[in-house]
């Protein structure tokens, strides 16, 4: 079932809901639709638009928010679905400082990667294969978080959710969909900041809103 962007009175993006959770805020006046989904929902007497964006009708006060939770979604949201090191579309979580050797399991020492990079670099550190990184990891920030981090996307809710964070991740084509396509240079990769033959580095931008995320699956690794 589609999912539902709920913003608080004051339009700060508060989170992601289901359809019929949605529908009931707006049959109780307790929410508005801002935004179709484009579809129709029917009883036995009437139709219903179903809504993709509604509005609480009354101000919620939110707790403060700590940091973004480190989950294999908002890793793939922040990087784009990209492997930081060639470009290629990602399929692992590696350390750019192995835990083997001292690394840390934050957000500034993990990153999207192929498998191919993730299984060449190995517990290695990137001095030692003379690979660099366009930028260095950092944790995400912005209320949009609350819901890019989820890794539920709908491009209705961007005019809702690039006033507050994210735009990279809200504008990029993977805020749509992420491609996904198989190696198909069986050579060496190349220096970080480079993509393998047939993988152009891949346009960046686009983000989302965030609410307090709720902790989730906790970005696994091949063991890096």
């Amino acid at each position: 079932m589609p999912h539902v962007l709920v913003l608080n009175a004051s339009y700060e993006p508060l989170g992601v809901v289901s359809m019929r959770r949605a529908l009931i805020l707006v049959l109780n006046h307790k929410a508005v639709s801002l935004e179709d989904s484009g579809v129709t929902l029917h009883s036995a007497t009437s139709a219903l638009p179903a809504p993709s964006v509604v509005r609480l009708t009354r101000f919620v006060r939110v707790p403060f928010c700590g940091p973004v939770p480190l989950t294999r979604r908002a890793l793939f949201a922040r990087d784009h679905g990209r492997c930081v090191y060639c470009g290629a579309a990602a399929t692992s979580v590696d350390h750019v400082i192995p835990r083997s050797r001292g690394g840390q399991h934050r957000w500034d020492n993990v990153v999207a990667a192929c498998r191919r990079c993730n299984h060449t670099k190995a517990d290695r550190h990137l001095t030692e294969l003379g690979w660099r990184m366009k930028r260095p990891p950092a944790p995400p920030s912005g209320l949009a978080w609350r819901i890019i981090g989820t890794g539920i996307k709908d491009p209705r809710w961007r005019p809702y959710l690039e006033p507050y964070g994210g735009n990279d991740q809200l504008r990029a084509p993977q805020w749509d969909e992420y491609e996904h396509h198989d190696h198909t240079d069986p050579a060496h990769p190349v220096p970080l900041g480079r993509a393998h033959a047939g993988h152009p580095t891949p346009h960046r931008g686009a983000r989302r809103p965030a609410v307090c995320p709720r902790a989730g699956r906790t970005a696994g690794d091949d063991g890096r």
